[in-house]
């Protein structure tokens, strides 16, 4: 996929999906990790399951070999994997860098609210769900510890235009 790689991550409601949208509109090769790489599965194994709970967080993994065989093409001068791995660590030293998008809690709870609206099976739509993010975003747990984190409150245009600007100094 790409010369160089990079991970988008953050909690819920960052805006990792809206990012890789835009990087898609713009021509970059953009993954939706979460709906092209996710399935559900035992965090230690990797093994598939299809138990959802509501701490169901912690079991969205990404198919590791898909992940890098992604990686191995050389197609694209640069590819971003944007979305939640709970298993990021078997394929972080791959990449070429990690950004990571962070709001406040009421921003987040307010796009999970809108995000909701469209679709009550979503994420964070139960009360245990929303329990659930929050203590996410407090703790940071479940998001890599090092990365370049951005304001992701700003519009998205600026977001992107700063993930951008961070990738071509890095050129």
């Amino acid at each position: 996929m790409g010369k160089r790689n990079y991970l988008i991550e953050g909690v819920s409601g960052t805006g990792k999906t809206s990012v890789c949208t835009e990087l898609q509109r713009r021509g970059y090769q953009a993954i939706h990790g979460d709906r092209e790489l996710r399935y559900q599965g035992d965090l230690e194994t990797g093994t598939p399951t299809d138990i959802f709970t509501s701490d169901r967080h912690k079991s969205p993994l990404w198919d590791i070999e898909k992940v890098q065989a992604l990686i191995a093409n050389k197609d694209e001068a640069v590819t971003f994997f944007c979305g939640g791995s709970r298993n990021f660590s078997k394929f972080l030293e791959l990449l070429d860098g990690v950004f990571i998008l962070e709001v406040d809690l009421d921003t987040c709870l307010r796009r999970i609210d809108e995000r909701v609206a469209l679709d009550p099976t979503d994420w964070g739509g139960k009360p245990e769900e929303r329990e659930i993010i929050a203590r996410l975003h407090q703790t940071k747990e479940d998001i890599p510890s090092s990365g370049i984190v951005l304001d992701a409150t700003q519009p998205l245009v600026s977001v992107v235009d700063e993930i951008l600007r961070h990738v071509r100094a890095s050129a």
